[in-house]
């Protein structure tokens, strides 16, 4: 992934006994949306504030966590939308009133996600721009940039657990490299691959408590079986985030597609799909509704297929979706 920015600033990070850890960039430091405007046009000074002014007419407020807002007392006021694809927009407040316009970005709505404690919060409280860093329950990392910082940025607690909705728009997509093969020779490697597959399909695809021992008590069928092993590297899911520091929510991604669909976007034509990009045994798997303009190659691809793409993972949380024990 190419990197565009490179921080030299050191950053303290500051921390409360009930809020995640928060590290604060200036707006220098902020890399902006000006790469994910440019996924919807190639005319954004142009497009993007006709945009705005008509998403105001079908605008509606987020709640997120808090059900108790207050437009006469808070900052900032967040403008969004019910569409699939969407903007938000951001408002500087004053006695209730709007008094000048902060920040706006593209967003996804997805009916996916995870059951994620926030861990750290990388946040611009001048733009309202924030990067939360996630940690699943089977302890995976996921940085995503919050949709609605804006109005949930008090109610979020230390080691809480949130339900988080996830979606991400796609920069580039491709089916995968189908060719790409990974030839195991290594007699334990093979052997102990042998062993977990026949181990956990006798288990009904779940891997027992004791796995190890039953694979170091693992026998062979016959010479066959320990046969070299060929692995389909197009046939496999990851999740690598951004390694730039506050735009890890700029991410690599490869996953099956489980579900396509269509939408617009302000008269643009956008591909939907519903993607799995983790799936590990014993945790739920990790799912993004992506949206990307429909073009030739999303023509291609089909329920089922293996893509690659680099996309903006995005988060939100909303207080319906949670359990009453999270």
């Amino acid at each position: 992934m190419t990197t565009r920015y490179k921080y030299q600033t050191a950053q303290v990070a500051t921390k409360t006994p009930t809020t995640p850890t928060k590290v604060t960039l200036s707006t220098e430091q902020t890399a902006g949306h000006g790469d994910h405007w440019r996924i919807l046009s190639h005319d954004v000074s142009e497009q993007v504030p006709s945009w705005l002014r008509q998403a105001i007419d079908t605008a509606a407020m987020p709640t997120g966590l808090n059900q108790q807002q207050n437009t006469d007392t808070q900052p900032y006021l967040l403008l969004s939308d019910n569409q699939p694809c969407h903007i938000n927009q951001i408002l500087a407040m004053l006695n209730g009133k709007p008094q000048q316009f902060v920040n706006a970005y593209p967003c996804v709505n997805s009916p996916y996600g995870l059951n994620c404690k926030i861990e750290r919060i990388i946040v611009n409280e001048q733009t309202q721009d924030a990067v939360l860093r996630l940690v699943s329950e089977d302890g995976s990392v996921i940085y995503a940039f919050d949709q609605i910082y804006t109005v949930n940025h008090d109610q979020y607690q230390k080691d809480k657990k949130y339900y988080v909705n996830l979606s991400a728009w796609a920069y580039q997509i491709q089916l995968s490299d189908q060719d790409e093969v990974v030839r195991v020779e290594d007699p334990d490697a093979i052997r102990y691959h042998r062993a977990f597959n026949d181990i956990v399909a006798a288990n009904n695809g779940i891997p027992p408590e004791d796995i190890a021992e039953q694979i170091k008590a693992w026998q062979p069928d016959s010479d066959v079986t320990l046969a070299p092993v060929e692995i389909n590297l197009g046939h496999m899911c990851a999740y690598l985030f951004g390694e730039t520091f506050g735009q890890e929510d700029e991410a690599w991604c490869q996953g099956q597609v489980l579900g396509m669909q269509t939408t617009t976007f302000f008269g643009q034509d956008i591909t939907l799909m519903d993607v799995v990009i983790l799936r590990e045994p014993d945790a739920d798997p990790f799912v993004v509704r992506m949206a990307t303009p429909s073009l030739s190659i999303t023509d291609k691809i089909a329920v089922h297929d293996y893509i690659q793409a680099n996309i903006w993972l995005q988060a939100a949380v909303y207080s319906e979706n949670q359990q009453n024990d999270a």
